[in-house]
């Protein structure tokens, strides 16, 4: 099944800007980057031109031996068979990380020929940007390998969302859901049990786009289990790419320590945790490798709630999680129904899953006691608290409860909630 996608929006509102610059669409591997920009170009444009460079190695010549946008494309041409037309074709170049000279020639397009519709994309995007190897340095005085700042866009991209999914599952049981949202009340019984049934049908596929359609397409478990294996295993198979030699061993230890991070109840990621004597020096190149390769995010604890929470950070205390939770279960080696059950079936494990999802507090099923809202509320007296659970949506006091799978929905639900207590 071919999943809808939010992010189309955000490529027309790209496509449609007055001051549009070449786009590059970073993201985790396996999360459909390549896919949503075909998908755009054939939707949005008379012609669409793809150039992979790890594919067409050749490719590479063309942008070490000129700077001219003019020759660039006439050489381009040579390896397509769609004209290269402004406002009408949309050149795509994949894998634009094999190419550091390419990455380079976006500045020039964005200078001397702005009406070429331009996007790149490619795995370990952000791992080969930052990348400071010895000949990287050897050239650094080279135009040709420096990154075209103030000249090109971002957009991130993230595996599907549970919103996007429940659109392709069941969009009319979407449409009653969000109806009911601006009104803060429990949903009925029977709407609410419909979207848990989704929601765990979710969370055992993940967001991954090849085991998130077979699962809306009916394949089965097996299927769905065999693509998160191999998913998993080609993460672990990219750890050889763009890093040190003395680093591979570090970043599988960071790795396949995650289920063990997460299913503790540490405040904070422990590098002794990952083995005996463990040191943050020695992890740090190893971490920043994950966290710039999308596989993981680095969340930072902030103590103190006030603005710009940038400047609260305790860059010495944070969290990992996983891009995805299905991986997650996955890596822990956990079967389907640790996540389907309903009952006390491996407890300490779904706290983490949940807590996968967002950086708030959550709670994996109805239990909500707990003393950090109360707390905080002591602390600080904030206007509102918030809380996903999978308990109801309501709004006692200031307490804002949110059921786990209306996450997505976070920013609307929060709106309505500031509206009401300003009435």
């Amino acid at each position: 099944m071919i999943i809808e996608r939010e992010i189309l929006s955000k490529l027309e509102q790209w496509k449609g800007s007055s001051d549009r610059s070449p786009l590059i669409i970073q993201g985790a591997r396996q999360i459909g980057k390549s896919w949503i920009v075909k998908e755009f170009g054939q939707t949005h444009y008379k012609h669409t031109a793809i150039f992979n460079f790890d594919k067409q190695e050749e490719l590479k010549s063309i942008f070490e031996r000129t700077k001219d946008i003019k020759r660039i494309i006439g050489d381009l041409e040579l390896y397509t068979n769609v004209p290269l037309k402004e406002e009408e074709t949309l050149i795509f170049f994949d894998e634009i990380q094999e190419c550091k000279p390419a990455l380079n020639a976006l500045k020039y397009f964005k200078e001397d020929a702005p009406n070429y519709h331009i996007i790149a994309a490619g795995s370990l995007l952000g791992v080969a940007i930052n990348r400071k190897s010895k000949s990287d340095k050897e050239a650094s005085s080279q135009s040709s390998n420096t990154f075209p700042v103030g000249k090109v866009s971002f957009l991130q991209m993230y595996p599907v969302t549970f919103r996007e999914y429940l659109r392709m599952s069941d969009s009319s049981l979407m449409r009653q859901t969000e109806l009911r949202l601006k009104d803060l009340e429990p949903l009925p019984e029977i709407l609410f049990n419909k979207l848990t049934e989704q929601y765990r049908r979710y969370q055992v596929c993940g967001g991954l786009p090849k085991p998130c359609s077979n699962m809306l397409d009916g394949k089965g478990i097996t299927q769905i289990e065999k693509d998160l294996a191999d998913l998993t295993k080609s993460y672990e198979y990219d750890f050889t790419k763009h890093i040190d030699d003395k680093d591979i061993p570090r970043i599988k230890e960071i790795w396949r320590s995650i289920p063990s991070q997460l299913s503790r109840e540490n405040k904070k990621f422990i590098f002794r945790v990952i083995r005996e004597g463990a040191r943050a020096r020695e992890y740090e190149s190893a971490l920043d490798w994950l966290v710039l390769s999308g596989m993981v995010y680095r969340i930072y604890a902030c103590e103190t709630p006030l603005l710009p929470l940038k400047h609260y950070e305790n860059t010495s205390a944070f969290k990992v999680y996983v891009l995805d939770q299905a991986i997650l279960r996955t890596m822990a080696e956990l079967p389907p129904e640790a996540v389907i059950s309903k009952g006390s079936l491996l407890k300490e494990f779904k706290g983490a899953a949940a807590e996968n999802v967002r950086p708030v507090e959550v709670k994996a099923e109805g239990n909500i006691s707990g003393q950090s809202l109360k707390v905080y509320q002591e602390k600080y007296n904030p206007k509102l608290r918030v809380r996903f659970s999978m308990k109801n949506l309501n709004i006692n006091g200031n307490i804002l409860n949110i059921p786990i799978f209306l996450c997505d929905w976070l920013k609307s639900i929060l709106d309505f909630a500031s509206e009401r207590m300003t009435d």
